[in-house]
């Protein structure tokens, strides 16, 4: 186990800006996670993890398989600050972020597409509810959030390790699918039916957008059918994250 001490080593200043900048996360394509949970599911995909930091104090759990994994041990003032949490649990995992092939993608035949959403929590809880759901991947377009922001990794729990999430064009992905003989839904609260009336599909794709705007109009002329969840009470909308679970548990075939 390497010991590291000093808040002015290189690999400290790395792990602190990949918890707080998106332009180094992107620049190495690379995140860090910090918790007991996350790290025992990022352990699940050694090939990601490129390191493990613990605190002093910390044990890691004989139950995991840290076999050719890299170990640090660090200082309190250390953890402190690479931490993203105010209660630290002291165990982090410095991990790659997971690259996806044209070959992988043809795999795909059931997947959410986000529009713009720009809160990372609503952006993770998606990505976690797109796994439940048994999705096969989250596509990402303009304007989201960082798929590995830590808030939104949080939120995920654990679920980048579970399903891709890939960053994209939507305007690209919407004919691809629909040559693919993927069927396209959107959401919309105009020209939409409610989803309990659409047909479940073995293969579809779904878009959802940030709640000010909905969809872009670019994409809902280039669905098969828009959709929308009725609201029987007095809100006059639903968290996106909340609305996106509705629809995908209404679409997924129940059998």
């Amino acid at each position: 186990m390497k010991r590291i001490e000093s808040l002015q080593n290189s690999l400290v200043k790395h792990w602190k800006k990949l918890g707080t900048t998106r332009k180094e996360r992107d620049k190495f394509s690379e995140f860090l996670v910090e918790g007991f949970h996350l790290t025992e599911e990022s352990l699940k995909k050694k090939d990601l993890v490129k390191g493990l930091i613990v605190r002093e104090g910390v044990d890691i759990p004989d139950s995991w398989n840290i076999e050719g994994v890299t170990l640090y041990s660090v200082t309190a003032a250390v953890a402190k600050e690479i931490s993203e949490t105010e209660h630290s649990q002291g165990i982090f995992a410095h991990c790659a972020q997971p690259e996806f092939t044209e070959e992988d993608q043809q795999n795909w035949t059931r997947l959410l597409l986000i529009d713009a959403v720009q809160d990372p929590g609503n952006i993770g809880t998606m990505i976690r509810t797109a796994s439940a759901a048994g999705i096969d991947a989250v596509i990402l377009g303009k304007g989201c959030a960082d798929p590995f922001n830590p808030k939104t990794v949080r939120s995920a729990q654990g679920s980048h390790f579970q399903i891709p999430v890939v960053r994209g064009e939507l305007g690209e992905w919407v004919p691809q699918l629909k040559y693919a003989d993927i069927p396209v839904f959107g959401t919309a609260l105009q020209g939409a039916i409610p989803v309990h009336e659409a047909e479940t599909k073995e293969k579809f794709a779904l878009i959802v957008g940030n709640e000010g705007s909905g969809v872009s109009p670019e994409l809902l002329v280039q669905t098969e059918q828009n959709l929308m969840v009725p609201l029987y009470g007095s809100a006059e909308s639903l968290n996106v994250a909340v609305a996106t679970g509705i629809l995908l548990y209404s679409l997924v075939p129940k059998n």
